[in-house]
């Protein structure tokens, strides 16, 4: 839909959302050769190798038996900020990122080379003024073999575009967590360095590096990338129920609530339920839920 405004003898042209058009949308494939070294740096983004005494975290920072922690799933084959430069019609200035999951179908090799297929799966009108929801999936597989190793998706909270004329639908109810004491904590710190070191594993948003980027957007400092985050909470089920073994996680999925600052300390809650676990993630510090709603199975 486009909406043509003339203004004081010139043209205004608004784009809005055409749902058919996304969820026909091409996003083009992308391939990534990774090595051994980009694999630690993703986890020393997350914050594994704190306590370098701790073997569990060394098998994802050091090249001897090294694993990728399953969370990498959501950087490799990124195909970039396809949202902002294709054309969508999203307000990509107002977009957030509003929930992540992943599904591991194999572990992921340390090295090697990986495909994605990305495709928009739904678009939720929420109303005008209230936004909307774009969700999309990207399929990893391996070069070499042709094995898919995961599928990753990401729900896009775009909250300058609602009431593009979609049917109106309610956004699907997340995951609801036990109304009951956690089964389990996982506390785990986070180094003030984390964004500048989790930034290089693909996200270049000077939002998580430059403080005047940052107090312009209202943020006292450099804010944590909500994918580092998600990492972290990997990190904390992988070290309560897998014994620091990557194979043990098969689905993780969660909704983004709050900023994390670098150096600030986390706790995951766990419930362990029938079948599959809830958790939840909050700043320990500011005592605020960082990521909410989560649902994972370890198998």
């Amino acid at each position: 839909m486009r909406l043509h405004l003339k203004l004081s003898c010139q043209e205004i042209i608004i784009v809005a959302i055409n749902p058919d058009k996304l969820l026909n949308l091409h996003i083009p494939d992308r391939e990534q050769s990774y090595t051994i070294k980009d694999t630690i740096l993703y986890a020393l983004g997350c914050g594994l190798g704190l306590d370098p005494s701790d073997e569990g975290q060394l098998a994802f920072a050091y090249e001897e038996g090294l694993q990728a922690l399953p969370t990498m799933a959501s950087v490799l084959a990124y195909p970039g900020f396809w949202i902002r430069d294709l054309d969508t019609g999203v307000d990509w200035v107002k977009l957030l990122h509003g929930e992540q999951g992943i599904s591991l179908h194999k572990p992921l090799p340390p090295e090697g080379t990986v495909v994605s297929s990305s495709r928009v799966t739904d678009v939720i009108d929420k109303g005008e003024g209230r936004g909307a929801l774009v969700v999309w999936q990207k399929t990893l597989y391996d070069k070499a073999s042709g094995d898919q190793l995961a599928t990753v998706e990401t729900v896009a909270f775009c909250r300058g575009d609602g009431g593009f004329g979609g049917p109106l639908r309610a956004q699907p109810q997340p995951h609801q967590l036990p109304d009951r004491a956690p089964d389990l904590e996982c506390v785990l710190p986070t180094s003030p360095q984390a964004a500048l070191i989790y930034r290089l594993s693909g996200d270049w948003n000077p939002l998580h590096a430059d403080p005047a980027v940052a107090r312009a957007a209202g943020f006292e400092r450099p804010i944590l990338h909500g994918l580092a985050t998600f990492g972290v909470a990997g990190h904390a089920l992988l070290r309560g129920l897998g014994n620091y073994n990557a194979e043990t996680l098969g689905t993780m999925k969660a909704r983004f609530t709050a900023p994390v600052y670098p150096g600030e300390t986390l706790s995951t809650e766990i419930w362990q339920e029938e079948g599959h676990v809830s958790f939840r993630v909050k700043s320990v510090e500011r005592g605020v839920v960082a990521i909410n709603n989560g649902y994972a199975t370890i198998i």
